[in-house]
């Protein structure tokens, strides 16, 4: 038994500590885990399809569309009609679409041709409001009832084509404050609401005034090669996922101002059986994440070959600086999130690579009885790099009421910056449970430049690295002992 409070291991570390358990292999629960998620990403390839639909098209011209003024109305009957025919492809064929909301139809796929822009009006008279039948949290909280394109109670619906949406949503068209809360006046691009297989493919988003993309509460959904640049305002999220079941997140490339891609259980709806590859997601914010609303459970989720972090050079940022974080996983609304496997992640420009927090805000609808924490466990990372990482530091931190469970680091290897700030002592990190979730919460620096834990049971560090830019006088690991049961590999 270890009396000391806190241990500290550098890298360079070779003498086994008295009492530390050092991992010769992973956890038991890892392989399973493994297996089952790998089945899950292979059935989700097999059975879900794109759009399928009468090969019929429709047009805004043969609705009297002439080429200049909204067509908003000429779209919309072109929708309907297409609806009434038993289904079919809207095409908007060449030039621009000028537009206000417009509402999908079951059956119905809106196609954006080669050479096509759909852009988006700058009055806000043009987006009467769409309140959703069923109150969820993010009502509540953020009261956002108008969009660009939305759907509600669907079936078959799809967004393709190799044209443009614009949501020209720059602070001089749609100005409004940057907020954890409501955004009047900012709609977002696309809200989709508990519909049934939601299919959007290749088509480039731009500039929503607001989030980008909205999915809540729906079933088979397949979003791939898409590209986004939401860049222009604040809250500029690239693609948000919330309460869905069955998804799949494939090929696609998101530059986002705040969250790149971005799971939540505001829905208070269970998302499970979810695969994310091959994709490229860079965020001034955090580049994935789940939260910060975690009402509904969140579970078999596997992430495979992505490149994530903070933007690129050369591509365009309002604010020019690392990600807050490059993989988060944050509960704090009392849900479950667990069986989650990230493998072959490269994390670059994030100032926090890994962070999860297991908290205690409780956020849920006033009408509502507050819950009390979640539960965080079953995590792993697996064949993850990384290069020009900041100072911060990654941390897995829970409450003293209730511990994150069982993560397992395999072949990470992560390249950070040394410190460039007064290094906190590891008792002087304020809990706060009831914060909002990032990993600025604590400050520039983490008590280690590598990996800090506080409140977790369960942790296995199988060939792990994280290598400073420079000299750094704080440990590699720093692991508090209400931390139980932490294995490193002796051949660390």
């Amino acid at each position: 038994m270890i009396d000391r409070r806190t241990l500290c291991l550098s890298a360079a570390s070779a003498a086994l500590i008295p009492g530390m358990a050092y991992a010769a292999c992973e956890p038991d629960w890892v392989g399973p885990l493994r297996r089952d998620l790998d089945a899950m990403a292979a059935e989700l390839t097999r059975t879900l399809r794109p759009w399928r639909g009468p090969s019929r098209v429709f047009l805004p011209e043969q609705h009297g569309y002439a080429g200049q003024g909204l067509a908003t109305a000429a779209i919309q009957a072109a929708i309907d009609g297409a609806a009434q025919a038993g289904g079919g492809t809207v095409r908007l064929g060449a030039g621009v679409y000028l537009s206000g909301t417009i509402d999908l139809r079951s059956n119905v796929r809106l196609e954006v041709a080669r050479g096509a822009r759909l852009v988006a009006s700058t009055d806000l008279h043009d987006y009467p409001e769409r309140v959703a039948r069923r109150p969820t949290v993010m009502d509540s909280n953020m009261g956002m009832n108008q969009s660009l394109i939305f759907a509600e109670g669907c079936e078959n619906i799809g967004i393709c084509g190799e044209g443009a949406i614009d949501g020209r949503g720059t602070m001089q068209n749609f100005p409004g404050a940057e907020t954890t809360g409501a955004t009047p006046g900012r709609p977002f691009l696309i809200r989709v609401i508990d519909c049934t297989r939601v299919h959007v493919r290749d088509i480039h988003l731009r500039s929503a005034p607001c989030w980008m993309q909205n999915y809540l509460n729906c079933d088979d959904v397949l979003i791939e090669h898409i590209n986004v640049e939401n860049q222009v305002n604040h809250n500029n999220d690239g693609l948000d996922i919330d309460g869905c079941r069955r998804v799949i997140v494939r090929d696609c490339f998101i530059n986002a101002e705040d969250d790149a891609l971005c799971f939540k259980g505001a829905s208070q709806r269970p998302m499970r059986d979810v695969l994310v590859e091959n994709c490229r997601l860079y965020s001034t914010c955090n580049a994935l994440k789940f939260g910060t609303d975690s009402q509904g459970d969140f579970s078999r989720v596997l992430v495979r070959n992505v490149e994530i972090g903070g933007v690129p050079a050369d591509l365009p940022a309002t604010r020019r600086k690392r990600a807050d974080s490059g993989i988060s996983w944050e509960v704090v609304d009392g849900c479950t999130v667990e069986n989650i496997l990230v493998r072959n992640a490269h994390i670059v420009r994030a100032d926090t690579p890994l962070f999860l927090r297991l908290g205690d805000r409780g956020r849920v609808r006033p009408e509502q009885q507050r819950p009390g924490p979640g539960v965080l466990r079953r995590i792993v990372y697996e064949h993850v790099t990384g290069d020009d990482n900041g100072a911060r530091g990654s941390y897995f931190t829970g409450i003293p009421e209730k511990r994150i469970e069982d993560v397992a680091l395999i072949d990470v290897d992560l390249h950070v910056s040394s410190a460039n700030a007064p290094i906190p002592e590891e008792a002087s990190i304020a809990e706060k449970p009831a914060d909002y979730p990032d990993a600025w919460m604590i400050g520039p620096l983490s008590p280690a430049y590598g990996l800090w834990t506080r409140h977790l049971t369960g942790m296995d560090l199988i060939r792990v690295r994280f290598t400073p830019s420079g000299a750094d006088p704080r440990p590699m690991l720093v692991t508090t002992f209400d931390t139980a049961n932490v294995r490193v590999d002796a051949c660390q």
